[in-house]
């Protein structure tokens, strides 16, 4: 009898593991995870930490209407430290380790970059929320921010005119990465189609984290003496604006002389800084905190009550996180399933109401249809719109002005999936 009831002892502690097991893994199917990869730490917290809770927001919203194909809906957070060969082993964990249905993350194009080879080994997907040089297309990447044709270049064009000041010459600063040397690149072959010659060009790169500013403001002030009047295209990225903006006020320079235009700077750079010397200065976005629509309101007023804070900031990359994931969400329903390839193909004529106005519709290249803003810092930290396209614009993967990537278009539809083929003649962007 002692022997039969250990082993029925040990039988019911076998099936109760068996069982807990089991109750595991029914829980664990019955959750549809979504990654996180953002800086949380590093040079690139200061842009990346807001996007980070702009996700955690959006999950906690759709689990509030019942989650996702009647699962609930779970957010994995990882932080890559802005260490950008630490993205591709973060990527790689949240995809085969905690197995995640889909990836929202990424700030710089070199983390980018990093973590590109990673998602197209496993065939996962990743939604890419920033500004970026272009010159890519994958298969497994959605680029919701803005392609060059959807800011640097209108926002250039804007400074040429009568309206932006009739900029003749030019100074290009950047952080010393891929996005902002492909991106001025591109400025350059632009300004040269403009009839801008070379010696009207100034560039200039730093490293991430860069804080002496000092001699390179006051090359700018010595490069704009020549006479002509001189604009500044500043693709510098993260905590390193800072102290670029502080030596543009300490050395005297108002937005009336030198206008610099930003790509990477928002309302969340500008809560660090004192903003009334940088007023009139300017941005290039798709989205501004202060744009007066129902659905702004709606966005900003949910922020505040998740983030519980009046005094955090909206801004552009925010956006894109919002209009991806909804994208993202109706394609899982319209899908039946997150299965990669089955998602992939649902995105395509995704339709969501951006929150400057308008309706953002994802294509076939895997970039959005987007209004373009340019805005001018105000003392309180926000901007006002000064200028703004008439509709969407639709984001190129490749630049018109490089000859080499000229001929190129991106199609993904199913079955013909390409992202750099040679256009047809009669195609165009």
């Amino acid at each position: 009898m002692k022997r039969f009831g250990k082993v029925a002892r040990g039988l019911a502690i076998a099936g109760a593991t068996a069982g807990l097991m089991m109750t595991s893994a029914v829980q664990a199917a019955d959750t549809i995870k979504v990654g996180v990869l953002h800086s949380l730490s590093g040079t690139m917290a200061i842009s990346e930490t807001t996007l980070k809770d702009t996700v955690l927001m959006m999950v906690d919203d759709l689990n509030k209407k019942g989650g996702l194909l009647g699962k609930k809906v779970e957010a994995v957070v990882v932080d890559p430290a802005s260490n950008w060969p630490l993205f591709a082993e973060k990527a790689r964990e949240l995809i085969t380790a905690k197995k995640v249905d889909v990836v929202f993350g990424c700030w710089t194009s070199v983390s980018r970059k990093s973590v590109l080879p990673v998602f197209e080994e496993l065939n996962s997907m990743l939604f890419y929320p920033v500004q970026y040089e272009g010159e890519e297309s994958s298969r497994n990447v959605f680029y919701t921010g803005a392609a060059p044709n959807q800011q640097a270049i209108p926002a250039v064009e804007y400074l040429m005119s009568e309206d932006g000041g009739a900029a003749k010459r030019w100074v290009l600063l950047g952080t010393d990465y891929v996005y902002p040397r492909t991106t001025n690149k591109i400025l350059r072959a632009f300004l040269k189609s403009k009839g801008v010659k070379e010696e009207d060009i100034m560039e200039n790169y730093t490293p991430f984290g860069h804080s002496d500013w000092q001699t390179i403001v006051a090359e700018v002030k010595k490069f704009a003496g020549a006479g002509k009047k001189t604009a500044v295209v500043s693709t510098i990225n993260g905590d390193a604006n800072v102290p670029f903006y502080k030596e543009l006020a300490n050395q005297g320079i108002k937005a009336e002389d030198i206008p610099v235009v930003a790509f990477s700077v928002g309302e969340e750079e500008l809560a660090g800084l004192d903003t009334k010397p940088l007023v009139g200065h300017l941005a290039a976005w798709n989205y501004f905190m202060s744009v007066e629509t129902p659905e702004n309101e709606a966005f900003i007023k949910k922020w505040h009550a998740f983030i519980k804070d009046e005094k955090r900031v909206t801004n552009d990359p925010m956006e894109a996180h919002y209009i991806g994931f909804n994208m993202w969400v109706q394609a899982v329903k319209q899908a039946g399933t997150t299965d990669v390839d089955a998602v992939r193909q649902a995105m395509y004529g995704q339709k969501v109401k951006n929150l400057t106005g308008g309706i953002s519709v994802m294509n076939t290249n895997h970039h959005l249809s987007k209004p373009v803003l340019i805005g001018e810092v105000q003392e309180d930290g926000q901007f006002d719109t000064v200028w703004s396209t008439d509709g969407l614009v639709v984001g190129d993967a490749w630049s018109d002005y490089i000859p080499e990537s000229a001929k190129l278009t991106a199609d993904w539809t199913y079955p013909w999936v390409c992202g750099n083929c040679v256009k047809p003649n009669h195609m165009t962007n």
